[in-house]
C-alpha cells in the first residue's frame, strides 16, 4: 500500500505543476496549409526505412489526429533512457502525456499545389520520430514535405521493426501499429547505454554514420515515390502514395535535426550533395570526425540554446566557418536543450523548469524564433519564392531574444 500511495501522491504532485493543462499541447501550424501526417515503413527488417511524413493536405471534418506517443513501448523506452523504473514511469508518462494529439490529420490526402521542397529531419539521442512534431507541423504548414526518420542505431529511446512469425504464440499487435501481413510480429529495439569501459566516441561515431545513411535512404525512397514507383508500406495505411508522384521539388532538399540529429545533419551534408543546406539545432558535435569538415560544401545554420553548450562544442562548430560558404549561428536567450522537442509544450511552468523541459523564455516564443529563422534560411539557400525573407533579420540574431553567434567566450586560438 505504501508504494501505491507514493505513486498516487507523485501523480498529484505532477498534476499540480500541470494545473493549466488546458493550455498545454503541441501548437498547430501557422502557415497557410492544413497539415497531414502518416507513417511509412519500407522493408520490415531492422535494415528497412521508417519515417513519419508531414505534408500539406486536404482535411475533412472527420479527420483523426494521431496520438503524440504511439504506444506504451515508447514510454518504456523513455524510462530506460532516463534510468527510471518502467512501471512507475509508464503510469506517470501515460497520465501526463497519453492524451496529447499531434495537430495533423492522419492519412489525409496530399494537397495538390505544385511541387513542395523536401526536408529530412533527424531526432536527438533518446528521442523518436514523433517528438519534434511542433517543428515538423509548422514546416509542413508553410509548404514543405517533412520526413522525420526514426533511427535504428540504438540511439532512439525505442523503435521497432518486424520479423516473420515462427509459429509460437505471440502478443497481438497494437491496433495502430498493425502490419499489412499477419505473418509479421513486432520486434522492439530500445536505447543502448554505454557499456562499462566502452569508448564513447567509437560508439557515437558509428551511430552518426548509420544515422546519416538512414536519412539518405529515406531521401532515396521519397525520390522513388516522386518518380511514380509504387511503395510497399509494411504498415496498414489508408494514405494514397500514388498522389505523391511528381509533388516534390527535388532541386530543393534540406536536412535538419536536433542534438545528435544536428551532428547527423553535418554527416549527411558530407555524404550527400542532394542536400542543398542544413539546419542544425543545438548540435552535439562530439560524434563527428573533424576530418570531414572540409568536405562539407553546403550552407549550415546553427540555432543554439543559451544553456546547453560548452566551449569545446562551440569550437567544433566554428571549425566549419568558411569565407566562401554561408555558415550562420544564433543563440536563443533563455532557451534550454529541451526547448526544441515537443516536451516543452507538455508540462506546466514550474514542473517544466524542474525537469529542464523549459527555459526562462516562453516556449512558444522560442519555437517561433527557431521556426521563422529556419524558414528564412531555407528560403535563402533553397531559392524559394516565398515571403520567409521577412524574417531575414533573425538569421543574424537581430531580435531581443537572440544573440548573433554564441553566448560563450571562445578563444580564436582554440579554433
Amino acid at each position: 500500500m505504501t508504494g501505491l500511495r507514493y505513486k498516487w501522491n507523485y501523480r498529484q504532485f505532477v498534476a499540480m505543476g500541470n494545473s493549466n493543462v488546458h493550455n498545454l499541447g503541441i501548437p498547430p501550424g501557422k502557415g497557410p496549409h492544413e497539415v497531414g501526417c502518416t507513417d511509412l515503413m519500407v522493408g520490415h527488417t531492422v535494415q528497412g526505412t521508417f519515417l513519419r511524413l508531414y505534408y500539406p493536405c486536404q482535411t475533412l471534418a472527420t479527420s483523426e489526429r494521431p496520438n503524440w506517443i504511439p504506444c506504451r513501448e515508447y514510454f518504456n523506452g523513455l524510462a530506460d533512457f532516463m534510468k527510471l523504473n518502467r512501471v512507475l514511469s509508464e503510469r506517470t508518462f501515460s497520465y501526463l502525456f497519453g492524451s496529447f494529439k499531434i495537430p495533423a490529420a492522419w492519412d489525409a490526402s496530399l494537397k495538390a499545389d505544385g511541387k513542395y521542397p523536401l526536408i529530412i529531419f533527424s531526432h536527438g539521442l533518446g528521442a523518436f520520430r514523433t517528438l519534434y512534431s511542433a517543428i515538423c507541423v509548422e514546416l509542413a504548414s508553410q509548404g514543405f514535405i517533412v520526413a522525420a526518420v526514426e533511427h535504428r542505431d540504438e540511439s532512439a529511446s525505442a523503435t521497432y521493426y518486424y520479423k516473420e512469425k515462427t509459429g509460437q504464440k505471440t502478443h497481438p499487435p497494437h491496433q495502430n501499429l498493425r502490419p499489412v501481413s499477419d505473418n509479421l510480429e513486432e520486434q522492439w529495439m530500445y536505447y543502448r547505454s554505454l557499456k562499462l569501459g566502452e569508448n564513447e566516441f567509437s560508439l557515437r561515431n558509428k551511430q552518426v554514420k548509420q544515422r546519416a545513411d538512414e536519412c539518405i535512404r529515406a531521401l532515396e525512397l521519397l525520390i522513388e515515390i516522386n518518380s511514380g514507383k509504387s511503395v510497399d508500406n509494411v504498415l496498414l495505411s489508408q494514405f494514397d502514395w500514388s498522389k505523391m508522384e511528381n509533388c516534390m521539388d527535388l532541386c530543393r532538399i534540406a536536412v535538419m535535426g536536433h542534438s545528435f540529429g544536428g551532428a547527423t545533419v553535418i554527416e549527411c551534408l558530407c555524404k550527400e550533395v542532394k542536400f542543398k543546406c542544413g539546419v542544425a539545432l543545438d548540435t552535439w558535435m562530439f560524434p563527428l570526425d573533424n576530418e570531414i569538415f572540409p568536405s562539407v560544401k553546403q550552407p549550415i545554420f546553427f540555432i543554439n540554446s543559451e544553456k546547453f553548450h560548452w566551449a569545446g562544442n562551440i569550437v567544433c562548430m566554428k571549425k566549419l566557418d568558411s569565407e566562401t560558404i554561408p555558415r550562420k549561428m544564433i543563440t536563443i536567450r533563455g532557451a534550454v536543450h529541451q526547448s526544441f522537442p515537443d516536451f516543452t509544450f507538455m508540462t506546466g511552468n514550474w514542473v517544466g523548469k524542474i525537469m529542464k523541459l523549459k527555459g526562462e523564455i516562453n516556449p512558444h516564443i522560442a519555437m517561433d524564433l527557431c521556426n521563422r529563422a529556419s524558414l528564412a534560411f531555407l528560403q535563402r539557400h533553397l531559392y524559394l519564392d516565398r515571403d520567409f525573407n521577412q524574417w531575414d533579420h533573425l538569421i543574424d540574431g537581430k531580435d531581443d531574444n537572440l544573440l548573433q553567434g554564441t553566448n560563450l567566450t571562445v578563444l580564436q586560438s582554440a579554433i
